[in-house]
């Protein structure tokens, strides 16, 4: 039985060699990106264009709100992020490792997508969940 942990999302592949990832589907039409497998492009309507692909680690904060109420359970305030990655696609994730105000989070900062127990979840045999989040990436001059 593998220890692999379970993905919190279907367009999150774990593997069992080598390190976990975003995969997308990207048209040879148009050369959009979309976020899972498809079979049709959203943007052009191209039927048989969609090919599947690694998703960059790395985007730019596109756009955030921080959540002061949620679920019971759920530790708030935290920050739900969208993000545009480098080279094509956008997620929205929750982003960690900041301060969960205004000052701290900042439009078009960069940011890296990391993989990290999904908040001590378990499916019904006890099998752990990954999950994937965004942390701010250090400024570089």
């Amino acid at each position: 039985m593998s220890n692999r942990p379970l993905p919190a999302a279907d367009y999150l592949v774990v593997p069992d060699e080598g390190d976990p990832y975003l995969q997308g589907s990207r048209c040879s039409e148009c050369d959009a990106v979309f976020l899972g497998d498809r079979a049709v492009c959203g943007r052009c309507g191209g039927r048989g264009t969609m090919r599947t692909e690694r998703l960059s680690d790395r985007g730019i904060l596109y756009s955030y709100s921080i959540v002061h109420r949620s679920f019971p359970g759920i530790v708030v305030p935290f920050v739900s992020a969208v993000v545009d990655l480098d080279g094509g696609g956008t997620v929205k994730g929750n982003l960690v490792d900041v301060i969960p105000t205004p000052e701290a989070v900042v439009f078009d900062m960069p940011v890296q997508v990391v993989y990290r127990d999904a908040l001590g979840r378990l499916d019904s045999a006890g099998k752990r969940y990954l999950a994937f989040f965004f942390t701010p990436l250090p400024e570089t001059s």
